[in-house]
């Protein structure tokens, strides 16, 4: 349990996907303008990285690597299926992403248009496939911990975007030099919120 906690809040806070490794930026910038959608996306975010990087953990575990699919017997065990990597992941994450988007458009059709073309996104988002490939990277020891940094990478990216929509919200009615209104001033926020993310790196977990 405790190396389980130590991977979801190394995931959440050190290796965030936004401010560690800027993946995931173009629906950041573009969908963080109001609270109620960034919350909306961000949940749909930690689903949809909750159960795409286990589920290609288990593909990864038991197809696709070589010698994986020694367990259909001993003639299997020098196959390698490995270079098929990205596009069964990426079938994984579009399967996901479309459950995704009409479990919202049936039950929240408000965010469901407030969100757009950004929830089909989802499935090309850098984050996304990033979680998979870093969890493959990484070679987690069990279901589990590949369980873990998906939920971890989730909230860790779900609490970046509602973060800077909070703040973006607030500036509004702040007296923004005119050439920075817009992206200019949210990339210097989210400069700034990487730096403070980086203070975490000295937790001892």
């Amino acid at each position: 349990m405790e190396e389980l906690t130590s991977i979801f809040v190394r995931s959440v806070f050190i290796d965030n996907m936004v401010f560690a490794y800027f993946l995931g930026m173009c629906s950041y910038l573009a969908v963080s303008r109001t609270v109620n959608t960034s919350v909306g996306l961000g949940f749909a975010v930690i689903f949809v990285l909750g159960i795409t990087v286990p589920i290609n953990y288990l593909l990864e575990n038991f197809v696709l690597a070589k010698g994986a699919l020694s367990w259909l017997g001993p003639q299997f065990a020098d196959v390698d299926l490995s270079f098929l990597t990205f596009i069964m992941f990426i079938a994984i994450i579009a399967a996901m992403v479309q459950l995704v988007e009409m479990i919202i458009e049936k039950f929240s059709p408000t965010l469901y248009s407030s969100l757009g073309i950004f929830l089909p996104l989802i499935a090309v988002n850098c984050a996304i496939l990033g979680g998979s490939l870093f969890m493959q990277e990484r070679n987690y020891a069990n279901l589990a911990e590949a369980t873990a940094f998906g939920l971890g990478s989730g909230v860790g990216w779900f609490l970046a975007i509602v973060g800077i929509a909070a703040i973006r919200e607030k500036i509004r009615y702040s007296a923004v030099p005119a050439p920075l209104r817009g992206l200019g001033i949210t990339f210097i926020i989210t400069g700034l919120m990487g730096i403070a993310f980086m203070s975490f790196m000295g937790i001892e977990l």
